[in-house]
């Protein structure tokens, strides 16, 4: 081996280990500054230690803002009876569906169910989305439209009982006119009493949350990507979206009619309240959105009513009120002077009777003779003065009777 071989040994060597050398030296570096922070946390209070982890945690949590709750509940807006998801991109028509009780039909009815099933099945040339929602049933709704309905019932009642109260205290009516309106203020009375029954039983069951329901929607998609290569704006793309969401939304409710099952299309309110009660299932009965909207939550501003306003509404009813009680007033005296004429003419009776025979003998003297005429008015005089004379010494015997027993 030459001189110049072991030369090159030598350098070789001696570079690898100065490679090394300075490897262990950065080990050894870092090792030692890894020591220095565990040292630092070690002997650093826990007091201070838990502050930094509490201000890490709060920079971590936040930035929840606008778009990132847009992004959670994964749409836009509600517009046009349609959900706008993607920026405009997906539109989404929604149609509630009435099932059909399925196990009480015959075997006949339900081959019909099917072949109506699939006959919905084979139309179908887009995607679909069937969604269950259980809701608990809320009945504030019925019972303030029963309420209503008992306020009218109510009404009509009081002004029955007056009615029959008044002609009971009257001697102007017969008994079947009595018996008649007591039947008609009995009839009411009862329907009312049944009213405020259902109002109480409805009441009692709206305690009860345990009492859930189903319904049943169809999920309806449209993408703007359909359209293909195209230039139209933002409104002529929703306008075509509304329209062909339209016609399927009609074509499925067409075939499922033949099912026996009847379906809508929810408007905007309704979809809003359909996604209300998917994301706030605990709170929807508390805040319920129709509440909401009555309340006027979707309004910018409120302002009260004016008081003039106030005033002339409250002035309209009284003047209705009394317009009503003299209106029946005046039927009520009209009624009277009815039956008034009526008891006089009953009391006249007879003497109406001669007088129209004594006109008829008159009359008709040329044909029964002159002489049989003038006899037949003479018999008829001499009967009244009979009838006359005996309802005298009626009232003679009457008056007479009255002063012996006095």
């Amino acid at each position: 081996m030459s001189n110049e071989q072991l030369s090159n040994i030598l350098i070789y060597s001696l570079i690898g280990i100065l490679i090394l050398f300075v490897v262990l030296i950065v080990v050894y570096i870092v090792l030692t500054i890894k020591d220095g922070v565990a040292n630092k946390e070690k002997n650093q209070p826990k007091d201070e230690v838990e502050p930094n982890r509490e201000n890490n945690n709060k920079n971590k949590n936040t930035g929840y803002g606008k778009q990132s709750i847009f992004n959670f509940m994964e749409f836009d807006k509600i517009e046009d009876n349609m959900i706008v998801q993607k920026k405009g991109e997906r539109y989404l028509m929604v149609v509630e569906c009435q099932g059909v009780n399925y196990d009480l039909m015959s075997e006949v009815e339900k081959n019909g169910v099917e072949e109506g099933y699939v006959q919905f099945l084979n139309i179908l040339r887009h995607p679909i989305q069937i969604y269950i929602q259980t809701r608990t049933i809320n009945l504030e709704d019925s019972i303030n439209t029963y309420k209503e309905k008992v306020r009218e019932v109510e009404d009509k009642l009081l002004r029955l009982k007056a009615n029959y109260e008044e002609m009971k205290n009257s001697s102007s009516y017969t008994d079947e006119q009595k018996n008649r309106a007591l039947f008609e203020y009995t009839k009411q009375r009862n329907l009312y009493e049944y009213g405020n029954d259902i109002i109480y039983n409805t009441e009692k069951m709206n305690l009860n949350k345990n009492i859930s329901t189903k319904k049943y929607y169809i999920v309806i998609p449209y993408y703007t990507a359909e359209l293909g290569s195209n230039e139209f704006d933002k409104d002529e793309i929703k306008n075509i979206a509304f329209s062909e969401l339209y016609n399927r939304s009609q074509s499925i409710i067409r075939t499922l009619s033949v099912c026996g099952v009847n379906g809508k299309i929810l408007n905007s309110i309704e979809l809003a309240e359909l996604l209300f009660m998917a994301y706030n299932r605990d709170e929807a009965e508390v805040f319920a959105i129709q509440k909401a909207i009555s309340a006027g939550c979707d309004e910018i501003y409120s302002t009260a009513p004016d008081v003039l306003d106030k005033k002339m509404q409250a002035l309209d009813k009284e003047i209705e009120s009394r317009a009503i009680d003299k209106a029946q007033e005046l039927i009520n005296e009209v009624k009277t002077e009815k039956m008034l004429n009526v008891e006089n003419k009953e009391k006249s009776m007879d003497e109406l009777i001669d007088q129209m025979v004594e006109l008829i003998l008159e009359e008709n003297k040329d044909y029964i003779g002159e002489d049989v005429a003038a006899e037949a008015v003479e018999k008829l005089l001499e009967e009244g003065k009979k009838k006359k004379g005996g309802r005298a010494n009626g009232k003679k015997e009457t008056t007479s009777s009255r002063n012996s027993e006095q």
